[in-house]
């Protein structure tokens, strides 16, 4: 563990010297330059042990804390490592990114501390095997993501969108709480092997345990119905901090899910149903509500909500594999939904900060008044279309990898003996088909109207893109990094089997097939990038040997921007046929006259759980509490009075009880 341990200390040791430094730039610089040295150290603890060799280290904190055990299993290692490469490299990516604020003289100070913090604590929250100091280091993180998050705190929206943030983490750690008290009671302990020896040994308490558990941890990663301060924490961040938490933070909620479920041995099928469900809905709701955003971030903060439901999938198949002892079913599902989490993470990131080079140059995040990009950005654009056919789920790029090895567990799925699962399993396929065809749908919307076509406002014009090293590098390595997980999935499959293993108790099965399955989907995505690589050459030849005319021009050559798909149009077709599950907000300005001079339409949907429930509950609270008001009037002499009142109150009891 000494690896790691100096890791931690370099994280955090380099956020605590950049306060001391006058010098905007220094301040970002050694915050980066730390946070990738320990990173670097973290990987290589990591690595060993994956590769076999326990890492390990418990110290004593007293009667509270009891015996505090940090340790890297393999489920931790996996966590620990993407964990450490993705936040490295948007902290590199920072630096050209927090440019503009440091030239307009905002202090970065508390944004480098708390950037370096939320790395620290989240490397300890997947280490940590004591309740009490998992419990810890999990408000750490909550409370330095929240100051991340609210960055920009002269945005009225900004403050709105970190308190809601903050409030939501402070429900989920309540659940969380519960489930280590229940564990804690029952095992009289706080290490986490004594409760994996106790739900071993009273599988009644498994499935309350679970669903506090998944309660808790399912806030933070995102789940349906818990998603709620997902869109607006997201799109308030800066791009970098975004792309940690969606890409990299909310996995330490399903982190969470997945260790409660390594103390349970058997799960039972309550629970596997229960996840699956939640798991479904959670991605048709945030695929179906990514595709009615006009925000770039928002969008993305949606389809977070549905790869977690992807996730969920995964997860939730192999549950049930093991509920009814079918192991391949449970190998293929959990090294799916396990991949997936490390595949989100890259595609996610690598869209975060795409869509921050956009806003740097045109200074919005509505796709509705940009479009042309691809001439000034070529480089952003490429980067973000690669991210975006990921994140469909396409070959030969990685999330076509974790997809197709949840579908195949499904289909294995069909083989069990079981009406239940097997209903299941053909809903689920169908409803992961429907998310895929619906990300497509939101994608081809998003890349369309804002890299293609001309520009729709003064904004998308005269940009020029950015390509300085930090700001290009790190998306050319996560790019790079879609593409070799995409055509070498048999040695990816293979690295997954030490995580699966702690789920499926290292039961020996034959994945002779699967490897096989696995080869060809290599060789097919070889062949793919080929006949790419083919079309680009005979592109570069021919270039200068044809005539250039205006795409569907139909002999008019003089196009406008108006004549364009907006984004809003573009889905209005489908949007229309799910008008129920949505809430629309319209602010028209109708034409007037024969010749009129203006018109405005603009479409707005909303979230239905939180326009229906979760605003008029808000509301009834507020107005409740409102009514207090008058008690607390700024008046010192009323509260003088309130203190003299207490004071009588209090010698009037000690003379009666006395």
């Amino acid at each position: 563990m000494e690896n790691f341990f100096t890791g931690i200390i370099i994280i955090i040791f380099g956020a605590f010297i950049s306060l001391f430094l006058k010098n905007q730039n220094h301040k970002i610089k050694l915050t980066s330059i730390s946070a990738v040295i320990g990173a670097v150290f973290t990987i290589v603890s990591a690595i060993k042990a994956l590769s076999g060799t326990l890492e390990a280290y418990s110290f004593y904190l007293g009667p509270v804390f009891q015996n505090v055990v940090i340790s890297l299993d393999n489920l931790s290692a996996f966590f620990v490592i993407f964990i450490s490469l993705m936040s490295a490299l948007a902290i590199v990516y920072a630096n050209g990114y927090l440019k503009k604020y440091i030239d307009n003289k905002k202090d970065i100070s508390a944004h480098c501390l708390f950037f370096n913090l939320l790395i620290a604590s989240m490397l300890l929250v997947v280490s940590a095997k004591n309740a009490l100091w998992f419990l810890v280091v999990w408000e750490i993180m909550s409370l330095s993501s929240f100051f991340l998050v609210i960055f920009e705190n002269d945005k009225k929206e900004v403050i709105k969108a970190g308190v809601k943030y903050l409030v939501y983490m402070h429900v989920s750690v309540v659940f969380i709480i519960l489930m280590f008290a229940v564990l804690s009671i029952n095992s009289s302990s706080l290490d986490f092997d004594q409760f994996k020896i106790l739900l071993n040994n009273n599988s009644a308490l498994c499935n309350l345990v679970f669903v506090l558990g998944f309660i808790g941890f399912g806030i933070k990663a995102g789940f349906t119905p818990f998603h709620n301060w997902l869109p607006d924490a997201h799109p308030a961040a800066p791009s970098h901090v975004s792309a940690v938490m969606s890409g990299v933070m909310i996995k330490t909620g399903i982190y969470g899910i997945l260790r409660v479920l390594s103390f349970i041995q058997h799960p039972s099928a309550q629970i596997g149903y229960f996840v699956l469900i939640i798991s479904v809905i959670s991605a048709l709701y945030g695929v179906l509500y990514a595709i009615s955003q006009h925000d770039i971030k928002r969008l993305l903060a949606y389809h977070s909500i549905e790869n977690i439901g992807i996730i969920g999938i995964g997860i939730a198949t192999g549950m049930l594999g093991l509920t009814y002892n079918y192991m391949p079913v449970a190998i293929l599902g959990f090294a799916g939904g396990i991949l997936h989490i490390f595949n989100h993470s890259i595609f996610k990131e690598l869209l975060f900060l795409a869509a921050g080079s956009i806003y740097t140059k045109v200074h919005t995040r509505d796709i509705e008044i940009l479009g042309g990009l691809i001439k000034p950005m070529p480089k952003t654009a490429v980067l973000f279309l690669v991210a975006s056919i990921a994140i469909c789920g396409l070959p030969p790029f990685n999330g076509f990898v974790s997809e197709f090895l949840i579908y195949f567990s499904m289909l294995k799925g069909l083989m069990i003996n079981n009406v239940a699962f097997f209903i299941a399993s053909i809903l689920s396929i169908a409803a992961l088909a429907l998310v895929g065809t619906m990300a497509i749908l939101c994608f081809t919307k998003v890349f369309s109207i804002v890299f293609l076509g001309q520009p729709r406002s003064a904004a998308a014009e005269d940009v020029k893109e950015d390509t300085t090293i930090s700001f290009i590098f790190p998306m050319i390595l996560l790019a790079l990094f879609t593409l070799l997980i995409g055509v070498f999935p048999q040695y990816v499959f293979n690295f997954m089997m030490s995580v699966v293993n702690i789920f499926t108790r290292n039961n020996a099965v034959n994945l002779s097939q699967t490897i096989t399955v696995m080869q060809t989907l290599s060789y097919c995505a070889f062949g793919l990038c080929g006949f790419i690589l083919l079309l680009f050459v005979l592109k570069c030849l021919f270039k200068n040997k044809h005539e250039k005319h205006s795409t569907w021009g139909c002999g008019y050559n003089k196009p406008t921007a108006k004549m364009q798909y907006s984004a809003s149009s573009y889905a209005s077709p489908f949007i229309k046929t799910l008008t129920p599950l949505f809430k629309k907000v319209s602010d028209i300005k109708k034409p007037r006259a024969l010749f009129p001079a203006e018109a405005h339409f603009e479409e707005h949907l909303e979230d239905v759980e939180e326009a229906y429930f979760l605003e008029p509950f808000f509301k009834t609270v507020e107005r409740f509490f409102a009514k207090f008001e008058k008690i607390q009037n700024g008046n010192i002499q009323q509260y003088i009075a309130y203190g003299l009142v207490f004071l009588a109150l209090a010698l009037l009891s000690v003379v009666i009880l006395g």
